[in-house]
């Protein structure tokens, strides 16, 4: 039985795009395996070094320390998402270094020339991922102790600090318009998975702090237990609910109907919540490869598309992008060459689904001054 059954995209908000499916009620699966890819195998390295399927291109749309559209592009960009933009869209990137951090943006037209680009948060630290919300803001996550929720504008507007989403080390956000609720993974080796409910949707600035309560199995049902304070301190909010499941390092996030993904460094593990019943299990952990080597070490930051298609991206491995498809086979879609002191971030599309952007954190010098933003081209399946 196949894991999920898939809808078609949907869009939640004036432009940002989520994915959509539908788990079969109470359906547990066995984790991804290794196989083919649906685009074929990887071809040899382009210009850019990058290996992609047959049909697929890539350009450079900007580099740490230089000049795009008269700004210059910030030091290590992590993770990223898109926003439409009229016939366009943006792409906001974060600055994963600290102290200075932030988060910028690069503006497309509809043809995809670079129009603008800006500074749209600064003055943070270490401002890993994050997530795009439905009323069009970026949340910009400080991967530091007690760091903060920055929910900033695309357009370059203000950008204000939600210390009602919790202060811990931060990393990834996913809205829910459905239970109205945002979800957010937490980078240490023993985080928890939370979900913050506003008082109001839409408005961040008050609501409940819950963490995810479960057993020690892989597998299993979850309830959500209030965090008592949310300022974690003096107690970390990961010690402050007895029963709170522990994660090994949660990094990237995706919801798409009554779903959620997230991944997890420690273990290499992608996680997937069924948010009608309230179940969990692992939609992939590389141990439990049994055909061949695993294709995905590193698991960070993860997107997905209206196929219902999971694109994972590795923070070391051998710097690929992976898919995980809806009949739970996993495989690489791109690979970066010449670039083993980096990490790949921040993987987006277009609205349209034909573009995908994502960044190498330290490109081929190894240090975050050497960041490169690129852009994949091709017939993505839709």
């Amino acid at each position: 039985m196949k894991r999920r059954n898939f809808l078609r995209a949907a869009v939640i908000g004036a432009g940002v795009t989520a994915f959509g499916n539908t788990l079969t009620p109470g359906a547990m699966a066995a984790p991804a395996q290794n196989g083919p890819s649906p685009y074929g195998p990887l071809q040899a390295a382009n210009a850019n070094g990058i290996q992609l399927p047959a049909g697929f291109t890539s350009r450079v749309v900007a580099r740490s320390g230089q000049q795009v559209a008269g700004y210059t592009w910030h030091s290590a960009p992590d993770g990223g998402a898109v926003f439409a933009d009229g016939s366009g869209w943006i792409y906001v990137s974060n600055s994963e270094v600290n102290p200075g951090g932030g988060a910028s943006a690069l503006v497309f037209d509809g043809d995809g020339v670079i129009t603008g680009a800006y500074r749209v948060l600064s003055g943070t630290r270490q401002n890993c991922a994050g997530g795009a919300m439905p009323w069009q803001k970026w949340l910009s996550c400080e991967e530091v102790d007690r760091g903060f929720v920055y929910e900033t504008d695309p357009w370059g507007g203000a950008s204000t600090q939600r210390p009602a989403m919790g202060r811990f080390t931060h990393e990834a956000a996913a809205a829910d318009p459905v239970r109205g609720a945002v979800y957010l993974t937490e980078d240490t080796t023993d985080g928890c998975f939370y979900r913050f409910v506003p008082t109001t949707w839409g408005d961040l600035s008050a609501g409940t702090l819950q963490v995810l309560v479960a057993g020690s199995a892989t597998s299993g049902s979850f309830t959500w237990a209030t965090v008592p304070d949310p300022d974690g301190s003096p107690t970390a909010t990961r010690n402050q609910v007895a029963g709170a499941k522990h994660f090994n390092g949660g990094e990237g996030l995706h919801y798409a109907n009554d779903t959620v993904w997230f991944t997890t460094k420690g273990d290499n593990r992608v996680w997937q919540l069924d948010l009608v019943n309230d179940t969990y299990e692992l939609a992939y952990d590389d141990s439990l490869v049994t055909n061949g080597s695993a294709p995905l070490t590193g698991v960070d930051n993860v997107t997905g598309t209206s196929s219902g298609d999971l694109f994972v991206a590795e923070d070391g491995g051998n710097m690929e992008i992976c898919m995980i498809t809806p009949d739970d086979t996993v495989s690489p879609f791109l690979r970066v060459s010449g670039q083993s002191g980096s990490e790949i971030t921040g993987p987006a599309f277009t609205p349209a689904g034909d573009r995908l952007y994502f960044s190498s954190q330290r490109g081929t010098s190894g240090s975050s001054s050497g960041g490169i933003t690129y852009e994949v081209t091709g017939p993505f399946r839709r």
